[in-house]
């Protein structure tokens, strides 16, 4: 790292996260691409399947056994997406604080630092998705049901009940469960940051974000919609790219044709969704971890140690066997 570490704003976090995707990008993308194969693998045989026994069922217990078939793919299929998803997440922090402090970084070498911490990283995975999903759906869960409830228990004793106003208070209780999720997503955004670099525990981890992510949610939020707006607007231009081909392919006339690229060109998009999540997934974990370090330097002066690091007044932490050292990967000061 040749520039000097200091407080940065929104768009230098920006600027300086496109310096590294570009820098390393075929790494960045390497480590991006492996959940997202998963993903494309066991959806794409859950999609086949389903197609299949839809419509080659000869008899109900074939179709039966398909869904049987299905429900085991994404039991099979669950567990494994989860744990490479973490492990992608936590090799991506590596790989992206690596870069950020000048060392060299791999996919072979990011993938290796977080196997031996895989189910601590899987731990902060569930925990971040307990808190910033399940809960609130499983509390509009309840409160759906506790609405019917409460209209069937009224309509049998003989009370009107006034449906605009039943309404208004879902919608009410709906949009505090979206800002509560959004607001936990945005609380726990840095748990991977801190679990990887601090090798700490998915609790501690928890606790370190929600202090670190102290006055920058809004930035943060920021992040997640520029983001939003990129993955938007890369899959819209594809989507208008295929539907003139197929516009084409269709005004020339031939019908088997036509069909056929059809055909193609749905599985092309299907499978062009998944490339563009693939493509824009290091610019979340890049910016994130950039927003770590930045927060560390606001409040627990990670320059100054840095550079006492750099000067050798400052000894840095063994590392774990087995395990490529970043320096200054302490507790913070």
């Amino acid at each position: 790292m040749n520039e000097p570490l200091h407080p940065s704003s929104l768009s230098e976090i920006l600027d300086r996260t496109a310096q590294i995707y570009r820098a390393r990008f075929l790494v960045f993308l390497g480590i991006a691409v492996i959940p997202t194969a998963v993903m494309v693998v066991f959806a794409g045989c859950g999609v086949l399947v389903f197609l299949f026994s839809g419509l080659n069922a000869p008899t109900p217990v074939f179709g039966v056994a398909a869904v049987l078939a299905l429900a085991a793919s994404g039991l099979i299929g669950l567990p494994i997406f989860i744990g490479v998803t973490a492990l992608a997440a936590a090799a991506m922090s590596h790989a992206a604080a690596r870069q950020f402090l000048g060392q060299a970084v791999t996919i072979r070498d990011s993938y290796k630092a977080v196997w031996r911490r895989g189910w601590q990283y899987i731990g902060v995975w569930f925990f971040q998705i307990a808190a910033a999903w399940i809960v609130p759906f499983a509390a509009w869960f309840l409160l759906i049901l506790s609405s019917a409830l409460l209209g069937r228990l009224a309509r049998s004793a003989g009370m009107g009940v006034n449906g605009g106003i039943l309404a208004f208070f879902v919608f009410i209780a709906i949009a505090v469960l979206v800002t509560y999720g959004v607001w936990m997503n945005l609380r726990l955004s840095l748990a991977f940051p801190a679990c990887v670099v601090e090798q700490i525990g998915p609790w501690n981890a928890l606790r370190r974000t929600s202090s670190l992510t102290n006055g920058t949610k809004g930035r943060i939020l920021l992040l997640y919609l520029l983001g939003a707006a990129l993955n938007w607007i890369v899959t819209i231009a594809v989507w208008l790219t295929v539907v003139i081909i197929i516009s084409i392919v269709i005004g020339s006339g031939n019908p088997q044709r036509a069909e056929a690229v059809g055909t193609i060109a749905g599985f092309a998009v299907y499978g062009v969704s998944f490339v563009v999540q693939a493509l824009t997934q290091p610019v979340y974990g890049i910016a994130l971890v950039l927003f770590y370090y930045d927060q560390r330097i606001r409040h627990e002066a990670f320059d100054i140690e840095w550079m006492m690091l750099q000067a050798g007044l400052v000894v840095p932490p063994l590392p774990q066997p087995e395990e490529p050292p970043i320096p200054a990967l302490g507790e913070p000061t």
